[in-house]
């Protein structure tokens, strides 16, 4: 099924008229008449707060878009203070409080907590970002994931990375890679170790170096980082410790060709560009990004705008765009299902097949396990403090820059 991003007089016209023959069919006269009620479990305060706020702007759009593609949703906005205990137990809260779908939670650890309790309960739960592959690989029924896993990052991270190079006739030839300790960066890790064999990039990985996340520098791995003077540096990071890690590395004046993430956030978020200014960009982040040719994205950036007229939605999207796809793939399902009962509305979503939408790629479809598995990647670098795509070509707002400029000659 193909979702439609405007309705025509005449469709609704002609839904008028068919009105007479829905009397015999109850349950789908419930759905469109009442609205889906999805709780939307999200770190909106605590450690990952940046990222819960962006992507909580998202949420709070989607209904009005929705409307307008005749969807109806109830959106019941919950904090999981970046915490997975918190989270489990609001999840119990939220379904114990009539809500039917649960849409969530970024971290992986957060995710795969609730996912314990939407199995127990027979609740669905869509998963807009987490990228740890346990997650869809634990035989759970009443999970989908619309974000690709940490392999599936990494592998296309590492592709792009090959033809950035190739588009920039650069020649580098080693590398360090640098991680969270935490399970989506240790996820990546694990990915990266079984993957970058096969891809086999231009390039050699010299060594993987782990850190802590809550530390309150970087300086020490970027004290080894130095001493092994690779010429890219390849990171798994979230926003406040990228933002250490560059700010020690011009304190050592160390100037690799480039920063390039294989696929995480944080050199892409406001709370980077603002408090690095100029040293932010340049950055590159590989990662499935909003399709700004899409109608849909047109039309969700609108809707974003005039909600939140002091964010930009350029650095919103990534984070607002797939959780607005989440709830959509919630809101379509039960307009096909006819009820918002946990085994049906599961169904419909486990059927789900949506042609237009936000983010790079085909269909949103979901394999036996519940991934997605057509979601596409593009390589985003920070140009002027705004994540730019650059490649692939046919998405491409600028051509990449690689090496990026020394530290002290930034304006």
């Amino acid at each position: 099924m193909s979702v439609s991003t405007r309705i025509s007089r005449r469709r609704v016209l002609g839904a008028a008229t068919a009105g007479a023959a829905l009397l015999g069919a109850p349950g789908i006269v419930r759905a469109q008449g009442a609205a889906l009620k999805i709780g939307v479990l999200l770190p909106r305060s605590g450690f990952f707060a940046q990222a819960g706020q962006s992507m909580h702007r998202g949420a709070v759009v989607a209904p009005r878009v929705l409307a307008d593609m005749g969807l109806r949703v109830e959106l019941v906005h919950i904090d999981t203070e970046s915490n997975a205990d918190i989270a489990r137990t609001q999840a119990e809260r939220a379904i114990n409080e009539g809500v039917q779908c649960l849409v969530g939670a970024f971290d992986s650890g957060h995710t795969l907590a609730i996912a314990q309790v939407a199995e127990q309960r027979q609740v669905p739960l869509v998963v807009n970002i987490a990228a740890a592959p346990p997650i869809t690989e634990q035989g759970l029924r009443y999970l989908v994931r619309n974000f690709q896993t940490g392999p599936q990052l990494v592998t296309n991270g590492l592709r792009l990375i090959g033809e950035t190079i190739q588009a920039t006739r650069v020649n580098p030839q080693t590398a360090v890679f640098l991680h969270a300790n935490d399970t989506f960066g240790q996820a990546q890790r694990n990915a990266m170790d079984a993957i970058f064999p096969r891809v086999a990039p231009p390039f050699r990985l010299l060594e993987s170096i782990a850190y802590d996340p809550r530390a309150q520098d970087l300086s020490v791995e970027v004290t080894r980082i130095r001493a092994l003077r690779p010429d890219l540096v390849l990171v798994v990071t979230r926003a406040s410790d990228a933002v250490k890690l560059v700010r020690d590395m011009v304190r050592q004046r160390f100037e690799p060709m480039g920063i390039v993430s294989p696929g995480s956030p944080g050199m892409y978020d406001e709370e980077f560009y603002q408090a690095l200014g100029p040293l932010a960009d340049f950055h590159i982040s590989n990662l499935p990004w909003a399709n700004p040719r899409s109608p849909m994205t047109q039309a969700l950036e609108r809707a974003f705008a005039a909600a939140h007229p002091n964010n930009r939605f350029a650095a919103d999207c990534f984070n607002a765009g797939f959780t607005f796809e989440a709830i959509l793939i919630a809101a379509d399902a039960f307009k096909r299902a006819g009820t918002g009962t946990g085994p049906q509305l599961m169904a419909a979503i486990r059927a789900t097949d949506i042609a237009e939408h936000v983010m790079i790629g085909g269909p949103i479809r979901f394999d036996e396990k519940g991934q997605n598995p057509n979601i596409g990647s593009a390589a985003v670098q920070n140009r002027n403090r705004t994540p730019t795509v650059v490649l692939p070509e046919g998405s491409a707002t600028m051509p990449p820059v690689l090496p990026m400029p020394g530290w002290q000659g930034r304006a």
